[in-house]
């Protein structure tokens, strides 16, 4: 996969801000807690939490892909055990 970048802002201390132009973007609404655990393993990995989040996701959309609805009906389970 290629990216093209564009150069959003350089920072007087030198540094260059790049940004993939190729990619889109999504934004959705987090629990307090879930967006909590997500910046922990972001600072753990020293990676932002776009980086993280992104990772998380490409991960269940191949699992959903190996394993179809099934898949799904594993998490909206373990989702329903954790609320009661």
């Amino acid at each position: 996969m290629q990216y093209k970048f564009l150069i959003v802002s350089s920072f007087p201390s030198g540094y260059i801000r790049f940004v993939a132009i190729n990619k889109q973007f999504l934004a959705f609404r987090v629990s307090p807690s879930l967006k909590d655990e997500i910046q922990e393993i972001a600072a753990s990995e020293a990676r932002s939490i776009s980086q993280i989040c992104e990772l998380l996701l490409v991960e269940g959309v191949e699992a959903y892909k190996k394993d179809g609805p099934k898949f799904i009906q594993r998490l909206v389970a373990k989702q329903k055990l954790r609320t009661k």
